[in-house]
């Protein structure tokens, strides 16, 4: 099967033909940074992450531009509700986000562009947008300038919406000197007290989705290949992008790619609902490899709505996984990665990433891998631990990578495995012996101290203990 992808403009799945053979560019919506990132926000980070990684596995040299959005109303909002300069809230946030991208597999983006960083540019395509007749400066001396939506026909394309339908643009100040209410923002005049750039239009700072045409079109050209976002951006961020930039005469776009959200009980996560749930304090419940397990196991489209339990039975499907890889080292040594993945594995991902159907393969591989290892059959066990390892690398989930191995962390590794055998030895001499309660005791100090014992037919192995 080729690859396809369900492209939200079109409204149905369609096949991948990339503009340059061989090449695949990627930008996807990142972080506006005005608070830490929760789970809802990461969710769409390591969805696009496996794709990113599905592409390079099938061959495609990938350019990954995630940009950062440095400057924006909530920002300045929270910045003055702490009395500290906007940069400040601006960068506390966008490494809190960098710590969790990296926290949870993510590999770092091709290019990660920061909104205040590309000014220029976005004053090159305003101009060009008042010079062929799309946006007009405000005559009321503001310094807005705004974007005429009735100048571009197709407008409401992306979101399936009639223009008439359409309602007032959120994004400016209902006193400005706008033509149509629907007109959207692309410079917003400086008020004082705010940060502002100079323009030829006076001073004032950058509109959302100026903000990210501008940095699209700089580092993927004018046309490039697959535009990623949340489900909740299609309307005004991604319609309004690509009004925009093909007004201005840029393809811009090929595939729109949309994640869905991330629920609890039902709602969107916000903070102003007060239900965010921060990466710090969920990988306190279990581990990032299971958080990111967690996260990719439903279809990159559909809705997640988070409970602890299933968080944690995430947390057991991946342990299994972990588990049976664990178990073949043990038995045949080094396993090394398959050149190529099991072909249903790889129908799932190009059938739109179907990640849930590409993990029902892996847990197959972990079935049929522990009964070859129960069979002595070692050669099969070898073959579908090493097929496992790259499938779950594409995932990002590979237990024995240097990211989840703990390879960082490799002498405090060792001690601990010295100290550990030093009392398995003593509780194999207890029951050897048949002095049961010193065996019992010694396992039990074992649980106590987060080691969990697994008496197997090649003799007990250990595990520090999960959630």
């Amino acid at each position: 099967m080729s690859l396809r992808f369900y492209d939200t403009s079109a409204r149905q799945v369609r096949e991948f033909a990339p503009l340059r053979e061989g090449c695949a560019s990627l930008y996807l919506c990142g972080a506006t940074v005005q608070a830490p990132p929760h789970i809802g926000h990461i969710r769409s980070g390591v969805n696009f992450d496996i794709l990113r990684r599905w592409l390079t596995h099938l061959g495609y040299d990938v350019t990954f531009c995630r940009n950062v959005t440095d400057i924006d109303d909530k920002i300045i909002v929270t910045a003055s509700e702490e009395g500290v300069p906007w940069w400040q809230v601006s960068e506390r946030n966008q490494r809190a986000f960098t710590w969790a991208y990296e926290t949870l597999g993510c590999l770092p983006p091709t290019v990660e562009p920061r909104a205040t960083g590309h000014v220029p540019e976005m004053i090159e395509l305003m101009q060009r947008l008042i010079d062929d007749g799309h946006a007009y400066a405000a005559e009321d001396g503001s310094g807005d300038v705004y974007f005429d939506v009735r100048s571009y026909p197709p407008y409401g394309e992306l979101s399936n919406q009639r223009l008439d339908q359409v309602q007032e643009a959120a994004d400016s100040d209902p006193d400005r000197d706008k033509r149509d209410p629907r007109d959207f923002a692309l410079w917003k005049g400086a008020k004082p007290g705010e940060p502002s750039w100079d323009t030829p239009w006076g001073r004032g700072r950058p509109g959302w989705h100026l903000e990210c045409s501008a940095m699209a079109t700089k580092y993927l050209g004018p046309s490039f290949d697959i535009h990623g976002g949340g489900l909740d951006l299609v309307f005004p961020h991604h319609e309004n992008e690509q009004a925009q930039s093909r007004a201005a005469g840029d393809g811009f776009t090929q595939y729109w790619l949309h994640n869905g959200m991330l629920k609890v009980g039902g709602e969107k996560m916000s903070k102003s609902v007060g239900n965010s749930l921060l990466i710090p304090k969920l990988i306190e419940k279990v581990r990032p490899v299971e958080l990111r397990y967690y996260l990719a196991q439903a279809h990159y489209r559909s809705t997640i709505d988070y409970s602890d339990e299933a968080l944690q039975e995430a947390a057991a499907a991946y342990q299994r996984v972990e588990g049976f890889l664990t178990r073949a080292v043990e038995v045949l040594g080094e396993v090394t990665p398959a050149q190529q993945v099991p072909g249903d594995f790889e129908a799932a991902l190009n059938d739109d990433l179907g990640v849930s159907q590409a993990l029902a393969v892996v847990h197959g591989h972990v079935r049929e891998g522990n009964s070859a290892l129960a069979s002595d059959s070692n050669d099969k066990a070898a073959q579908y631990a090493s097929e496992l390892r790259t499938m779950l690398d594409v995932l990002g989930l590979d237990p024995l990578s240097e990211k989840w191995s703990g390879g960082g962390d490799q002498g405090l590794s060792e001690v601990v495995d010295a100290l550990v055998s030093v009392a398995l030895e003593q509780r194999q001499a207890a029951r050897a012996r048949k002095d049961y309660a010193a065996a019992d005791a010694i396992r039990d100090q074992l649980t106590e101290a987060g080691v969990v014992v697994e008496d197997t037919p090649q003799g007990p192995r250990w595990d520090l203990r999960r959630g």
